[in-house]
């Protein structure tokens, strides 16, 4: 029996196989056939999607992302620019090229 290429499936076929094993309507030997793919594979999405279907809607890790301040960007901005020229003016007194040219 000679082994068939590695295959790489879309999201998008995923969802769909997972989605009719959840459903339950036919076995997993009928959606093997159908789409196929092997038993087991169907049924690993199937834990997938079920194991992360609750971070679909927020019950997941709660990691969202926060709104940038732009009052602290445009500050540290200020500062480092501050630093910059501060070191600079420091390097030309020593007799030092500048890092600016």
């Amino acid at each position: 029996m000679s082994r068939r290429p590695r295959r790489n499936h879309s999201a998008e076929f995923k969802a769909k196989v997972a989605l009719a094993a959840v459903r339950g309507d036919r076995t997993l030997s009928e959606l093997a056939s159908q789409f196929d793919v092997h038993p087991n594979q169907i049924t690993q999405w199937k834990t997938q999607l079920l194991d992360r279907a609750a971070q679909l809607f927020g019950a997941g890790t709660g990691q969202a992302e926060k709104p940038v301040d732009m009052k602290v960007l445009h500050a540290k901005i200020g500062e480092l620019a501050l630093e910059n020229d501060f070191l600079e003016a420091a390097l030309t007194k020593a007799g030092l090229p500048g890092a600016r040219r």
